[in-house]
């Protein structure tokens, strides 16, 4: 078998030509799309730190919240409170105590 040297300089500069077709393709995409939004090359790394920021800033609002409730609800009432995480969302939990049956 032999191979044909002239065909494979041949196919290689169709190959070659295919690719640098594309390659400006591609640029020209990416050059559109970058106009068209503006956003779209700034990278996502950065939000994650924001988001751990927001989550430490609303845990710290929530404690002061449970703070102040826990505060008004023992100077308003005779009876006991306590901050625990609730399913239905509230910021202090009445305690009822255990009477030993008589």
């Amino acid at each position: 078998m032999t191979s044909n040297p002239a065909g494979q300089g041949f196919q290689n500069k169709n190959r070659v030509a295919i690719l640098a077709e594309l390659d400006k393709e591609k640029r020209r995409l990416m050059q559109n799309q970058c106009l068209n939004n503006p956003g779209a090359s700034i990278p996502l790394s950065r939000p994650a730190l924001s988001k751990d920021f927001r989550d430490h800033a609303e845990q710290q609002h929530i404690a002061a919240q449970q703070k102040a409730a826990l505060q008004h609800a023992h100077a308003h009432s005779s009876g006991f409170f306590i901050t625990q995480d609730s399913s239905f969302g509230n910021l202090i939990l009445p305690v009822l105590p255990r009477l030993e049956p008589e």
